[in-house]
């Protein structure tokens, strides 16, 4: 054991919202092609590394109890990739506080992953780069590689086509989770023939959150109907946050969670609020995000 390795690192892996999400088309080996704009919210899941001789996890938080384990588990598997493409002779302890629901669309186990490398490349002193971080997280899901930049982005692919987003304002949004997990596998299934269309270029003057909302009119979640086709609960969210004064509520990723955009913190806290009272059954946030 090194030493000269710090003695513990702790991170957040924050939840990612998908804007927009266009699915361009499908691979011969089955993977959809995707074009997506991403953003990371002020919240995520905590979780902490230190050095030890194998690999050992522990889960604790509201979600704890939806983590799968062993090489189930995109956590380990990111660690052991990493151990594995870097040559490192040694191991973690990791612990995960898990705040972001599982089947959502939020990207929280993808999130962990990309945290996860980038947490113990740093731990153990590993000198890969970023082009090369990348191409592992790829091997492990699609929203791996988006994870590791952790800001605004545009993806392209099957998600490792990636390009930062610098100009994009902070998003004041309300983020809710209906307590439905969605398949993102059935849900694909279910869209059929993919639509084929890409985004239109991201303008260079989005400025504030209602211009972004103004551009992302021009855009869908391809996703959004076949995931409500499945799950109706996602519907009622997105008709109930559509009563709130937001610029534009859209389900992210896959499903089941949703997103509206507002004018500021504040309001967006204040239509949190209206919706926890009236469905107390949801998980609803408040957040930044960037």
């Amino acid at each position: 054991m090194n030493e000269n390795l710090p003695p513990a690192l702790v991170r957040t892996a924050p939840a990612k919202i998908n804007l927009a999400l266009h699915v361009t088309g499908k691979r011969d080996d089955g993977y959809h092609l995707l074009d997506t704009l991403a953003v990371f919210a002020d919240l995520g899941d905590a979780l902490s590394f230190a050095p030890a001789e194998d690999f050992a996890l522990e889960v604790s938080g509201r979600f704890a109890e939806i983590v799968p384990d062993g090489a189930d588990n995109l956590i380990l598997r990111a660690a052991e990739a990493l151990k594995q493409a870097s040559g490192a002779r040694t191991g973690a302890q990791i612990a995960v506080t898990k705040e972001i629901p599982a089947g959502a669309g939020l990207g929280g186990g993808s999130s962990d992953a990309s945290t996860t490398l980038l947490a113990l490349a740093e731990l153990w002193g590993v000198g890969m780069s970023m082009d090369e971080l990348v191409a592992l997280g790829a091997t492990l899901g699609a929203d791996v590689p988006m994870g590791l930049f952790g800001r605004a982005l545009r993806a392209r692919g099957i998600g490792e086509e990636i390009t930062l987003l610098p100009s994009l304002p902070a998003l004041p949004l309300v983020l809710v989770w209906p307590a439905r997990v969605v398949s993102t596998g059935k849900v694909f299934q279910t869209l059929g023939q993919p639509p084929g269309r890409t985004l239109p270029e991201v303008p260079a003057n989005l400025g504030d959150a209602r211009a972004v909302a103004d551009f992302l009119k021009t855009t869908t979640n391809d996703l959004e109907a076949p995931a409500i086709a499945l799950e109706p609960a996602i519907g009622e969210v997105l008709e109930a946050l559509s009563k709130t004064p937001c610029h534009l509520a859209r389900m992210s990723g896959s499903g089941s969670a949703c997103f509206a955009i507002y004018e500021t913190l504040d309001a967006a806290g204040t239509a949190a609020e209206t919706l926890a009272r009236a469905h107390p059954q949801w998980w609803v946030r408040a957040t930044l995000a960037r």
